[in-house]
């Protein structure tokens, strides 16, 4: 995964912490509007209580990830002129730009990682020219972005994705589980057998999931919220994002794709 598509906050004038907005719940300690700053962000776009989010009842910022587009917006689209200088008007319009980032970006992260899929190869120059699409679009105006039509996109892009994640699970031996979009909230799937299965978007909210074998499967848009990842096998898991990871529970034991990061606050012991 190249670095255009990680987040980098240092280069980044935390619109995350500003366009967004977020409720007062489980994740968030607060209600927030849309273009309001943060109560926590400080004037240095750093975050007062980076270190704490989750003893401070923001586990919610923890789990985010804008897959590089706040970078991009930042210092690409607007050319390294911050929303603190800037007119309300103008500041809105940089708030719009993020959220339709936020999205060209999560869709090229997908789309790299279909094109080193080998067993889809019959595909990798369409999914290369989709991304090149793609990528040329952020690199346009502002003006030019608020007027991408998102939905049309996502629904081309996910066309490729579904091929190419078919095309790969089929290399997977033996009846693979069928469970996109199904209701596994809590459920007991600990050492289970779901390698090469469909499980996009699926609810795993809480589930026990330790020790299971999930190579090969595909998560596209599934929920990992609070779900055992123990032990468990995403060595080579389909279309994996941070922020799928870092809301999860995992331990030393969890094996993830290099194309993600061993989230902080997981267990450092390794345990069933």
């Amino acid at each position: 995964m190249t670095d255009d598509l990680r987040a980098d906050c240092s280069n980044c004038f935390a619109l995350c912490c500003v366009a967004l907005p977020f409720t007062a719940s489980a994740d968030f300690a607060i209600t927030k509007n849309a273009g309001t700053p943060c109560r926590n962000l400080l004037a240095d776009h750093r975050c007062g209580i980076h270190t704490d989010l989750r003893a401070k009842g923001f586990p919610g910022c923890t789990v985010f990830d804008c897959f590089g587009a706040g970078q991009k917006v930042s210092q690409t689209t607007f050319g390294g002129a911050g929303w603190r200088e800037a007119p309300a008007a103008d500041r809105r319009h940089m708030f719009d730009a993020f959220t339709v980032m936020l999205h060209l970006h999560e869709l090229l992260w997908y789309l790299a990682q279909a094109r080193t899929l080998a067993p889809a190869r019959s595909l990798h120059a369409r999914i290369t020219a989709a991304y090149e699409q793609i990528e040329q679009i952020t690199l346009s105006t502002s003006d030019t972005l608020l007027a991408v039509d998102i939905p049309a996109h996502r629904k081309d892009v996910n066309e490729l994705l579904l091929k190419a994640s078919e095309l790969t699970r089929a290399t997977v031996k033996g009846k693979k589980p069928d469970r996109r979009g199904a209701d596994l909230m809590g459920a007991k799937l600990k050492d289970a057998n779901l390698a090469g299965a469909n499980l996009r978007s699926a609810y795993l909210i809480a589930a026990d999931l330790r020790g299971a074998d999930l190579r090969l499967a595909d998560v596209i848009g599934a929920d990992f919220r609070d779900a055992d990842l123990r032990g468990a096998d995403l060595s080579d898991t389909l279309f994996l994002t941070q922020s799928q990871i870092n809301a999860a529970r995992g331990d030393a034991a969890t094996r993830i794709p290099d194309s993600v990061h061993r989230p902080a606050h997981w267990s450092s012991a390794a345990g069933k």
